[in-house]
């Protein structure tokens, strides 16, 4: 069981999802050299305060290893597979059914990183986002409540939590 703590050390992913991470890292790391040749090429056409293709290869490599680190942290952490149990708790790799105060219909989503990168009509809150940290952990018919972006508070209802199986 993931337990709260490790949670926002952990990621949940399934098999593909661990699959496509891992082939955007090895893109990415493969096309290191071809980046680090722009910046020689733009360098070697002189004066770099004015050069905008070297500020733009520069810009480009910057981002590539920042997500290189990202991925590289994420796939280090990553559960794979591994569903979770099927406890009536919610925590991430979870299906939760909610009901927020004053609002007879339910809500469905994925408790997971948006990394996980779930097809389709179901929406992803992270365990990190405020709803998330809110429902962590709770146990089914157990309310709860987060504070809304415009500094109010929401009840929500975890109604049902189910491992999601993609």
């Amino acid at each position: 069981m993931v337990t709260v703590s490790e949670t926002a050390q952990v990621t949940w992913l399934t098999q593909d999802a661990y699959n496509r991470l891992k082939h955007e890292l090895d893109e990415l790391v493969e096309n290191r050299p071809v980046i680090a040749a722009k910046i020689n090429a733009s360098r070697e056409e002189g004066d770099l305060k004015e050069n905008g293709g070297y500020h733009a290869a520069r810009e480009e490599q910057g981002q590539a290893e920042a997500r290189i680190r990202q991925l590289q942290e994420l796939l280090r952490t990553a559960k794979v597979g591994e569903a979770p149990p099927n406890d009536g708790l919610a925590e991430p790799g979870k299906v939760l059914t909610v009901r927020y105060e004053g609002d007879k219909d339910t809500e469905n989503f994925l408790l997971a990183t948006r990394e996980e990168g779930v097809e389709g009509e179901l929406e992803v809150f992270s365990p990190e986002s405020p709803l998330g940290k809110a429902l962590l952990g709770a146990k089914e018919g157990e309310t709860r409540s987060y504070e809304l972006p415009n500094g109010g508070t929401q009840k929500v209802t975890l109604i049902k939590a189910v491992p999601y199986t993609g």
